[in-house]
């Protein structure tokens, strides 16, 4: 089916463990795009139970930034972990 083909890995290989690893850049990548959800959620949140938008927005960055080090850090540990693959 047409849904197959599009859901089909691109990569030849059929071993996990042949199958490229992320690069910095995906893992980088990722975090950055997995923040912004994060952080338009907390904003959202914290504006809903401040009732104040510039402590959402407050707290909105200073958790942007702490979490998108922690996430890349993860990211970067369990990009060496074979188990799993």
């Amino acid at each position: 089916m047409i849904i197959d083909k599009v859901l089909e890995p691109k990569s030849k290989a059929t071993n996990p463990s042949e199958l490229p690893e992320d690069n910095i850049k995906r893992s980088l990548l990722k975090t950055i795009s997995w923040r912004i959800i994060g952080t338009l959620d907390t904003i959202l949140i914290s504006w809903l139970i401040t009732g104040a938008l510039s402590l959402a927005f407050s707290i909105g960055l200073i958790e942007l930034i702490t979490k998108m080090a922690l996430y890349f850090l993860h990211e970067r540990a369990w990009a060496k972990i074979k188990w799993g693959r």
